[in-house]
């Protein structure tokens, strides 16, 4: 395992954002999601592709809280221009999302 600082840590800009709308990514070798997520006025909306259909359906990740890396370059995925990276842990059942415990508004950074 690589040694990461805390000014490492700390380029990181990982924000709350609410998805808009999620739709099965055809195109992927692997079962993905494309999502639209709201990161409020300052980040604005984003896409991104993700691998969590075996824990949640398109429907169910409409309008849920996600937390998301906004500042790694773009990156082309099965015909999906993903802006952002979704956090999420890869467990036995598939990759289970973080969410904030509490209610947090569209932008709110981890500090």
């Amino acid at each position: 395992m690589d040694t990461v600082t805390f000014s490492d840590f700390v380029k990181l800009d990982i924000r709350a954002g609410v998805v808009l709308s999620a739709e099965l990514n055809q195109k992927a070798r692997k079962p993905a999601y494309i999502l639209q997520i709201d990161f409020g006025p300052e980040i604005g909306v984003k896409h991104s592709s993700g691998q969590f259909v075996d824990c949640y359906t398109a429907e169910g990740m409409v309008g849920r809280t996600i937390l998301g890396v906004v500042n790694f370059p773009p990156r082309k995925i099965a015909d999906c221009l993903s802006e952002v990276l979704v956090l999420g842990v890869y467990a036995k059942q598939g990759v289970v999302l973080l969410q904030p415990e509490q209610g947090v508004e569209k932008g709110d950074k981890v500090g």
